[in-house]
């Protein structure tokens, strides 16, 4: 075994033990923990997901939406994603169907992080902190998900993190289809600048909007599925784990919800090659 594998087997149990404190379980790491960290189920690195089945395969937000040219080709280098995702958010800001005509919020929240991350987090819309901010996930959800991505091995600047909306919906409320379907084609364009090797969908908006299918979060949860781009885009299918969002798990703050969650992230992490 060379050195970098063997270091690596050894920090795997640290950043395991830094996820269970994170999200509130028992950080005394067990035998039984470390084998349960080996025995994740994930697909190979070479191997793509299960797609979802081809009726639903394309991305809802993506049917009967033109994605410019510009957007499908490949990205560059890091300067070039970043320059891309700018100004995406600038012709978003300017052209959005449902953002330029939406009213009550006070900020457009279009996204932040690495413009070449590994992991994205992608999560429904932006919450009345959010709002104020205008930045994603900076409320108390915003700080169970850093939290997280710090557990992970990770810091916010290294991920990138995106929502379905980039305006605040009315009271906070769920985002409605016809909302969805003007303002999510912008998140499909962020998909194909960054292009990570996993995105992780918070909570079911997020699934239903990636994916474009009605299954409960609670039977999709831990299951790598595939996030196939649209038809001409210079982008391989990347996958995808749903998992909770982190509301739900402040809300539903049980041993069990806690365990399904770092199970998931246990895999993402395995699939992007951190942590061993």
């Amino acid at each position: 075994m060379d050195a970098a594998t063997d270091a690596d087997r050894h920090a795997l149990p640290r950043v395991l033990a830094a996820f269970d404190r994170a999200i509130g379980l028992d950080s005394t790491l067990r035998p039984s923990v470390a084998v349960a960290a080996a025995a994740v189920s994930v697909p190979p690195t070479d191997a793509m997901p299960a797609a979802v089945p081809p009726a639903a395969a394309a991305p809802a937000a993506a049917r009967g939406a033109r994605i410019p040219d510009s957007s499908l080709r490949a990205p560059g280098d890091r300067a070039d994603r970043a320059a891309r995702l700018e100004e995406i958010a600038a012709r978003h800001a300017a052209s959005c169907p449902h953002c330029v005509r939406a009213t009550g919020w006070t900020n457009l929240v279009f996204g932040e992080g690495a413009p070449d991350a590994a992991v994205m987090f992608v999560g429904e819309a932006p919450g009345e902190i959010e709002d104020r901010a205008g930045r994603p996930f900076v409320g108390p959800a915003g700080e169970k998900l850093d939290e997280m991505i710090k557990a992970m091995g990770l810091a916010r600047d290294d991920v990138y993190i995106a929502n379905v909306l980039k305006a605040r919906p009315p009271g906070n409320r769920t985002p409605l289809p016809d909302e969805v379907a003007a303002c999510a084609p912008f998140l499909v364009e962020q998909i194909l600048a960054v292009q990570p090797k996993a995105i992780v969908a918070l909570g079911g908006s997020a699934v239903r909007a990636l994916l474009g299918i009605d299954t409960g979060i609670t039977r999709l949860r831990g299951e790598w599925l595939a996030w196939e781009p649209p038809a001409g885009a210079d982008c391989p299918p990347i996958p995808v784990m749903p998992t909770y969002h982190p509301s739900y798990v402040l809300r539903t703050y049980t041993v069990e919800v806690r365990r399904q969650v770092w199970h998931d992230l246990r895999a993402v992490m395995a699939r992007v090659g951190l942590g061993g």
